[in-house]
Order: structure tokens, then C-alpha cells, then sequence
């Protein structure tokens, strides 16, 4: 299933495919970028970038999403759904932030995770993107792509997570990811995968393949 020469060639046809990866959230430091990827669960980059725009104008830094009232964060997250659970977690995590790490974003696993509502997805994410730290972001498109390749035979996130841990080496782990979720995003859809014409066919085994 993990064949080495399979994996290093899909991995080739990606990397010459999606030459150009980065997390398609803005932000311009650590704490913009925990609060977007907050926001982006069941949500798309694009509308979550629309809100942060002007929610970043009102709110910078977790002292002001830390002092201010529940109802003013979820009124200016409301577009991006779950906007009462999401203002709190945002709330309490800036105030976590502020009690435990004298306001500023921990550069570690192990401290992100222990933050209100910050899991493993989004503490890598973090980590990749405003630390370069590698990390493996298991989202959606991560999750089914890794089974529909046989990357991992597993449905939990954090096996998935370990499971290509294994595969991919660790300096690439940012990457990889990245170009999983864009190929995800252009070919490898959900409920109708565009087989036809897709880079890497002839080396995917899903049994569900279209056309």
C-alpha cells in the first residue's frame, strides 16, 4: 500500500503541478492566521478571508477579541457559520494566549493544542504557515485523498496524520499537504472526482474512479 517508488512519483506529478503552495488564508501575523483558520472550519478560504478583512479592522490582537463581548465577535463572524461556538473558542483562546503566553502565539504543538478550540489541523497549519514548522494538516481533501491513494487506510484524522508521517519526508511535510488540498480542490473532489484527464490515474487504485 505504501510503496515507495508509487508514493515518490505521485508526489513528483504534484509538486510539477502545484509548483506554488501556500495557504490560501490572509493574514499578516501568527494570531491573524490562528483566528482565520479557526474560522475556516466548514467554511471556505474565500469567505473566511471576506470576514477577517474587516474583522481585523475592529479586532487586531487577542487583547481586543479578549475584552470584547461575545455578541460583537459572532455579529462580524456570523458569515462563516457556527459563529456562537467559533466566538467563544476565539475568545477564550486570546485570553488562554494572554494568560499563558504573555499574548503572543506559542510555536508548538504540544502549547497550540492546548488552547480553546485549537485541534491538530489547526495548530500544523499554524505552525507551517507562520512558523515554518513541518506538520502534517490533515483536512478534508488531506483525509480522502490519502485513502483514495492509499496513503493510509485509515478514517481518523490523527492516524492519517502519522500515516503519512511515515511516507513523506519531513521537510516536505507542509507542502505535500498543500498540494493534496489544491489537487483536492481542482480534481480529487468529494462527490464527483474528475478522473478523466487526471495526473495521476494511472497510479490511483480508487475503486470509485469516474469516466
Amino acid at each position: 500500500m505504501k510503496n515507495s517508488v508509487r508514493t515518490e512519483k505521485i508526489r513528483k506529478i504534484l509538486r510539477d503541478r502545484y509548483s506554488d503552495v501556500r495557504t490560501q488564508l490572509d493574514y499578516d501575523n501568527p494570531f491573524e492566521l490562528l483566528v482565520a483558520t479557526i474560522l475556516s472550519a466548514q467554511c471556505t478560504d474565500k469567505q473566511v478571508n471576506i470576514v477577517t478583512k474587516a474583522l481585523f479592522k475592529k479586532l487586531k490582537t487577542p487583547y481586543d477579541f479578549a475584552d470584547a463581548p461575545a455578541e460583537i465577535v459572532e455579529q462580524l463572524i456570523r458569515p462563516t457559520g457556527y459563529f456562537r461556538n467559533k466566538a467563544k473558542n476565539i475568545i477564550n483562546c486570546s485570553k488562554a494566549i494572554i494568560e499563558k503566553f504573555n499574548g503572543e502565539v506559542p510555536a508548538s504543538l504540544e502549547e497550540l493544542t492546548r488552547l480553546p478550540g485549537v485541534g491538530r489541523k489547526t495548530a500544523n497549519v499554524v505552525l507551517g504557515a507562520a512558523f515554518g514548522i513541518p506538520g502534517i494538516v490533515v483536512d478534508t481533501h488531506v483525509s480522502r485523498i490519502s485513502q483514495r491513494l492509499d496513503f493510509s487506510d485509515n478514517k481518523n484524522p490523527v492516524r492519517i496524520e502519522f500515516d503519512l508521517m511515515e511516507i513523506i519526508p519531513e521537510k516536505e511535510w507542509n507542502d505535500f499537504c498543500l498540494h493534496l488540498i489544491y489537487f483536492g480542490r481542482e480534481i480529487c473532489k468529494a462527490r464527483k472526482p474528475l478522473c478523466p484527464g487526471c495526473p495521476v490515474a494511472k497510479l490511483c487504485h480508487y475503486k470509485d474512479k469516474t469516466g
